[in-house]
């Protein structure tokens, strides 16, 4: 596993960790889910549901923790948002449970994107 995160732009919490994460939540609530519907085999329809369980504990984890990130930092976040911060946000220094979330969420994403091919 790589390095623990301990600092992220603004830039990349607004415009890549949020939408991939959004993302994922799409994959989990409609593909896995229709995969799930479609299945016949009852041994593989488990493994599914207990896959989609797992994915949408792992993002309740994840947003919980980018809310704290994202109330800690609303000022810096807002700047982003509104374009105030162009190419040069702030880096936010992220405490423990942050980072886990943010690999998490990377990790999640790229698992997300496998299931989908």
């Amino acid at each position: 596993m790589s390095a623990s995160i301990d600092l992220l732009s603004a830039h990349d919490v607004i415009f890549e960790l949020i939408p991939k994460l959004q993302a994922t939540e799409r994959l989990v609530d409609s593909t896995l889910q229709a995969r799930i519907e479609r299945c016949t085999d009852t041994d593989e329809r488990a493994r599914l549901e207990e896959l989609k369980v797992e994915f949408e504990l792992e993002i309740a984890m994840i947003r919980m923790n980018l809310e704290h990130l994202m109330t800690r930092y609303s000022r810096q976040l807002e700047a982003v948002r509104q374009g105030e911060q162009a190419g040069n946000s702030a880096s936010l220094t992220l405490d423990a449970h942050e980072a886990v979330a943010v690999e998490s969420a990377r990790t999640l994403y790229r698992r997300a994107q496998e299931l989908a091919t």
